[in-house]
């Protein structure tokens, strides 16, 4: 039995330390914060509860498979966990307007030839059909199995399989998302929806490479979930899981160092001082404060990824029966949106009007009554620094943008606001330590690697990466994976070739 500390206490940390937990091993997590889930938290104000992280879980298998290895009660005795249907409604400046069912091929082919066209359809079902031999080939290798130095050349390589255009100089150009959504979809409104599910994960399309149709993939095979009472809940059953499993929490417990021993990890130092002995150490942190806590142990510093900005609304009036879940509003102009988003360089808020995300759960878990609603907008922005979002003005201004993008999907939207609140890039870095108050993207194949993220075990013996800044990258569902990837290396050993 192994002395394990772990250096944070969101879900990729939780997620190893509820299977380490399991495998005999003492787990204790130091966690800066006053509290558990990382990027997943919660808002709660005069019986208004929001989501300050995801608000939907896609590929719940992961966190299926993490509570039947870690104890008798499962994933749904744990908390309810609900499919989402329609699955999402999408509303363009032409004033065109689908809703697309949850987890349905031939339903989507249907609402996506009604609202298009006939053929529409057809062309999406086509992309989602090549995207599957993406999910196929990369499954194991990307998400299953530790990245090793062997894989990299094949990971970096586009599995995707489009015929590659040429140029006029018979140089072949490098197949992007953006490339494919415009040669294969041809609809503009269709590679808009195809580059908006690039968008919500932070990545620019434009650059992104195809593989990136995994994503969409993904969210239709497996479906969009919910947990009631919002998705906080699937951090407070796996905070539940580690407790029952006997893993020890200190909250406010900064760690400020790595204790080496004979050039091992042999455990932490705290900012109070003392030293939490260990054999081993996970760290589910971001690369900012991993370098400052083991300098030299992690991977090259990466680019850091574009955040999200947040408004919280309460609304009075009942939720309108047949409202939808999630709506997304598409920007009327993608190239200023992704060029504010992902340009080079200082950049303002800008003018663009922004692809906004707004969720309207049905759960009264979530409203005082059934005369209020909550609902929360998101969009994908310039993480801090590049634009100041502790700048009052800014961060209100951008918010005044969404809250009028959102009217499309809400009408009277303004008239039925009683207060809102925001939550910016800024507060996300305060909140959980990323540089930026970037979140990570999933990991993807091609790119040369440039879409990989550093893989679990770290140039320091003993001393592990989990998270969503860690291999298989973020998102809940590869958060979860990271967490499995992790324990596997410590309890299996370095040979360990993954998940069977």
């Amino acid at each position: 039995m192994a002395r394990i500390a772990v250096i944070g206490a969101g879900m990729g940390a939780m997620a190893a330390a509820a299977r380490l937990a399991v495998a005999g091993h003492r787990v204790a997590v130091y966690e800066r914060a006053g509290t558990y889930g990382g990027g997943v938290g919660r808002l709660a104000r005069d019986g208004f509860v929001f989501d300050t992280g995801p608000g939907l879980l896609h590929l719940p298998a992961v966190y299926r498979d993490l509570f039947v290895k870690t104890g008798k009660e499962s994933l749904e005795q744990s908390l309810e966990l609900s499919q989402v249907d329609p699955a999402s409604r999408h509303l363009f400046a032409d004033g065109t307007d689908f809703r697309l069912p949850n987890a349905s091929r031939a339903g989507v082919v249907a609402a996506l030839d009604g609202a298009l066209g006939a053929g529409a359809g057809e062309r999406w079902s086509e992309l989602i059909n090549r995207a599957r031999e993406v999910w196929d080939a990369t499954r194991r290798p990307l998400l299953e199995e530790p990245l090793r130095a062997e894989r990299l050349e094949a990971l970096g390589r586009d599995p995707y399989p489009a015929v590659r255009r040429r140029s006029l100089f018979r140089r072949a150009a490098p197949v992007t998302l953006a490339s494919v959504a415009g040669h294969e979809l041809k609809d503009p409104r269709l590679a808009a929806l195809l580059e908006s599910c690039a968008l919500a994960y932070g990545l620019d399309p434009r650059r992104a490479p195809a593989s990136a149709a995994v994503l969409p993939y993904m969210e239709q095979t497996f479906g969009s979930w919910y947990v009631s009472g919002g998705m906080r809940g699937l951090a407070d059953a796996l905070y539940e899981r580690c407790l029952a499993r006997r893993v020890e929490f200190f909250f406010g417990a900064a760690v400020s160092g790595l204790v080496e021993k004979d050039g091992r990890a042999a455990g932490v130092r705290l900012a109070d001082g003392s030293v939490a002995e260990a054999d081993m150490v996970v760290a589910g942190v971001s690369p900012g404060q991993l370098e400052a806590i083991a300098p030299g142990a992690d991977a090259p510093a990466a680019p850091v990824p574009a955040g999200r900005f947040h408004v919280f609304l309460a609304l009075s009036g009942a939720r309108p029966e047949g409202t939808v879940h999630r709506t997304v509003v598409h920007g009327a102009d993608r190239t200023a949106e992704l060029d504010a988003v992902f340009g080079p360089g200082p950049a303002g808020a800008g003018s663009y009007g922004p692809t906004v995300t707004v969720l309207r759960p049905d759960d009264p878990a979530t409203r005082p009554d059934e005369e209020h609603e909550a609902v929360t907008l998101t969009a994908t922005v310039a993480p801090h620094g590049r634009v100041d979002w502790s700048e009052e003005a800014t961060a209100a201004a951008f918010a005044d943008r969404l809250v009028a993008a959102a009217e499309a999907a809400i009408p009277g939207l303004r008239e039925r606001s009683l207060w809102r609140e925001v939550r910016t890039p800024a507060d996300t870095e305060a909140a959980t330590g990323a540089e930026g108050g970037g979140v990570p993207a999933p990991v993807l194949a091609g790119g040369e690697g440039a879409f990989l993220r550093p893989g679990n075990a770290t140039a320091v013996p003993g001393l592990y990466r989990a998270g969503g800044f860690a291999h298989p990258g973020g998102g809940l569902a590869h958060a979860g994976m990271s967490g499995a990837l992790v324990a596997g290396l410590i309890v299996d050993g370095a040979d360990w070739r993954g998940s069977q």
